[in-house]
């Protein structure tokens, strides 16, 4: 339907995400967890404050019967539970997970991008989390890098990530704010994963490392 306008924002959207990977590819080499730590934390507040208002304009742009199939669940969704028993596993969990919702994220701004205008405010404001959530994705994946360097680095969560065939038009919005509901929640977890994260594990590093230091 809008085609050309689609292709735009997706060139838009690319670009960007290689902007954000030149950004974040100098904190792998960091030795002090704390600094992806604390940009991991920010860019999830950032974004669960973003995600909030998309679902909202997201709504808004399906329909009136919107608020209804919202609230409907989809097995080709990831789930955002966060799994594993220790800070190592909960975070690979964490950049798992996150990783296996991007493809899905994707999808739905490519499904939108073909059914809205290409000045909506929709689109925009996808492209917006989903960069970010790239970023964070990227982020998180240092910061594992960092604690864990002998450990192998985490792939998304159950496998290589398996789209949903062609839909129609209904099934799109369906499986859209499916997708953007559960990442809302994801986020909620990723946070609460970080903080915990933030007390067992860089401040355990911190003392060892003045320990260290003092010997």
């Amino acid at each position: 339907m809008f085609a050309a306008g689609s292709a735009a924002v997706l060139r838009q959207s690319d670009f960007s995400q290689n902007v954000i990977g030149e950004r974040t590819a100098s904190l792998c080499t960091s030795q002090n967890c704390g600094i992806p730590l604390q940009q991991s934390l920010k860019l999830t507040r950032l974004i669960q404050k973003e995600s909030v208002e998309l679902i909202r304009t997201y709504k808004t742009s399906q329909g009136p019967m919107s608020e209804r199939f919202c609230k409907t669940s989809r097995s080709d969704v990831p789930d955002p539970s966060i799994s594993g028993l220790e800070p190592s596993e909960r975070l690979a969990s964490v950049s798992a997970v996150l990783q296996s919702f991007l493809p899905h994220f994707q999808r739905v701004s490519e499904q939108q991008a073909d059914l809205q205008s290409p000045s909506s405010r929709l689109l925009t404001e996808l492209s917006n989390v989903r960069n970010r959530s790239t970023s964070l994705a990227a982020v998180i994946n240092c910061l594992y890098q960092s604690l864990f360097p002998n450990l192998p680095a985490p792939e998304p969560a159950g496998g290589p990530t398996l789209l949903p065939p062609a839909q129609n038009i209904f099934q799109q919005k369906v499986y859209g704010c499916v997708v953007l509901r559960s990442f809302k929640e994801l986020l909620l977890n990723v946070a609460r994963e970080l903080r915990t994260l933030k007390g067992r594990v860089c401040k355990k590093r911190t003392v060892t490392a003045k320990e260290s230091f003092r010997g």
